[in-house]
C-alpha cells in the first residue's frame, strides 16, 4: 500500500470487529480518524506492534489530510471577504449583529465576520468551519420543501454514497442498536424536534444543522430476524445550498459529534 489517503483503504488493514475497544464504534470510523489524525493504527489492539510500525509511513499522511483541509478553509475565507456577506443574511436565513453574521447551527449561535473569521460560545470543530462558509457562498436562499431523499439520490451522491453510508449511517446505528435512549436524548441535546412515524420508522429525529438545512434521521429498531437499520436523509433542496461534499461532511461530522457525546456519557 503506497499510502492511505482513503477510510477504506485503511478499513482495509483492520479486524473490521467493530469492538470498539479503540473508543470508537465502528472500524470504519476507526479508519476515518486515522486520517484525521485524531487516532493511530496502534490504537487497535488487534494491530500488533510491528504491522503498526510497517504503516507508519502512510499514517502520517493524516497531517496532510489536515493541512488540506485547512487550505480549503482558507480559500474560503478569502471568497468571503469578497462579498457583501450582510447583504446575504436573508438568503442564509440568518441575522445581523454588529459587523457580523449570526446562523444557528444545531441551535447554537456561530458568528461569522467579513474576512470569513468564525466564533462562537462553542467549540467549533474544522469541518463545521468548512460547511459554514460553504453555505454561506453557496446557498441560492428560497424554501425548503419539506420532501426527504436520501444521500444516494441527489443529484451528486450516488458515487459518493457507499463512504456516507459507511461513514455515516453505520455510525449512527451502531450508536442507535447500543444507546437507544441516550440517542432518543440528543435530539434535545442539539435542539432538535421529534418527528411521527416517518417512514414507519420506531425513532424518527429531525436536526437543523443550518437554517435552511434540516436533516431527518430514521431508525428501525430489531423486529425478530429482521435487523435494525437506520438511514439519514436530507430536503430535497439541500444541493441548492451546499456542495456535495459539504453535505458528505455534514453527515460525518454529525455521527463523529454524536461518538463523542455517547462515549462522554459512559465514563460519567
Amino acid at each position: 500500500m503506497s499510502q492511505l489517503k482513503n477510510p477504506l483503504e485503511v478499513y482495509k488493514i483492520l479486524p473490521k470487529s467493530n469492538c470498539g475497544q479503540c473508543s470508537v464504534p465502528t472500524c470504519m470510523a476507526f479508519a476515518a480518524s486515522i486520517l484525521r489524525g485524531e487516532k493511530q493504527l496502534a490504537d487497535c489492539p488487534y494491530i500488533s506492534g510491528t504491522n503498526s510500525a510497517l504503516f507508519a509511513g502512510e499514517i502520517a499522511t493524516h497531517k496532510s489530510v489536515a493541512q488540506n483541509r485547512e487550505e480549503v478553509v482558507g480559500k474560503l475565507k478569502k471568497k468571503i471577504s469578497s462579498i457583501d456577506l450582510l447583504s446575504s443574511a436573508k438568503r442564509l436565513g440568518a441575522s445581523i449583529v454588529g459587523e457580523t453574521l449570526s446562523i444557528k447551527c444545531l441551535g447554537k449561535d456561530f458568528f461569522i465576520d467579513p474576512n470569513g473569521n468564525i466564533t462562537s460560545d462553542y467549540h467549533t470543530h474544522a469541518w463545521m468551519a468548512f460547511i459554514l462558509l460553504d453555505y454561506i457562498l453557496k446557498s441560492k436562499g428560497g424554501n425548503i420543501s419539506g420532501q426527504w431523499v436520501p444521500f444516494r439520490e441527489l443529484r451528486r451522491g450516488a458515487r459518493m454514497s457507499p463512504l456516507f453510508e459507511q461513514l455515516c449511517e453505520k455510525p449512527l446505528k451502531h450508536m442507535a442498536d447500543k444507546h437507544t435512549d441516550l440517542f432518543k436524548d440528543l435530539i434535545y441535546i442539539f435542539s432538535g424536534d421529534r418527528a411521527s412515524n416517518m417512514f414507519s420508522s420506531d425513532i424518527s429525529l429531525i436536526l437543523y444543522p443550518l437554517p435552511k438545512i434540516p436533516i431527518l434521521i430514521c431508525y428501525w429498531e430489531r423486529d425478530g430476524d429482521i435487523e435494525s437499520s437506520l438511514h439519514v436523509f436530507f430536503d430535497s433542496t439541500v444541493e441548492n445550498h451546499l456542495s456535495i461534499e459539504a453535505i458528505h461532511s455534514l453527515g460525518t461530522g454529525l455521527a463523529l459529534m454524536f461518538e463523542k457525546v455517547v462515549l462522554k456519557h459512559k465514563h460519567t
